[in-house]
């Protein structure tokens, strides 16, 4: 059993409000638009971290996160990249990722929106945990928890603070 801390689109911010929401979580996973490289290896000192670049993220960061993760933690085979939509309206790596060989949790960033949706003609669980930076058109702050459980997705919860 893994608690995972998710989220994305930082821009740079990774404060006391995100550190107490993933304190006790047992890695964290970025979706993108870290920031900076220092940003990242902050919050790699905090909890171990798995991340992928963002359109805004500079190539320090590039250097060190790839664009695309695909692992299995958990049994849970796990695809993450930043611009990936959502179900029903895929971005199109990631519809061409998707439609290969369908993973059983797709995770994505991005849009500052948080989603968490299940795709019944792919079997997954989609999630973008929002806009967790202060950076961007949302007025919300978000990040999301869970559990993975021997191929089990579980126990959700959605941190929320304002702007």
């Amino acid at each position: 059993m893994k608690k995972i801390g998710l989220l994305s689109d930082t821009h740079g911010c990774f404060d006391e409000k995100l550190r107490r929401f993933f304190d006790g979580v047992d890695a964290l996973w970025h979706a993108g638009d870290i920031g900076s490289i220092e940003l990242a290896d902050e919050m790699a000192a905090f909890k171990p971290l798995r991340a992928v670049v963002g359109n805004c993220d500079d190539w320090h960061v590039r250097t060190v996160y790839p664009e695309v993760q695909r692992f299995e933690e958990e049994s849970v085979d796990v695809l993450m990249l930043h611009i990936g939509g959502y179900p029903g309206n895929y971005a199109p790596e990631a519809r061409r990722l998707i439609e290969t060989q369908p993973p059983k949790l797709f995770i994505s960033g991005h849009s500052h929106i948080l989603k968490v949706m299940n795709d019944k003609r792919c079997h997954l669980l989609h999630i973008n945990p929002g806009g967790a930076g202060l950076r961007g058109l949302h007025i919300v702050r978000t990040a999301v928890r869970f559990v993975l459980d021997g191929g089990d997705i579980r126990d959700l919860e959605v941190g929320e603070w304002p702007k």
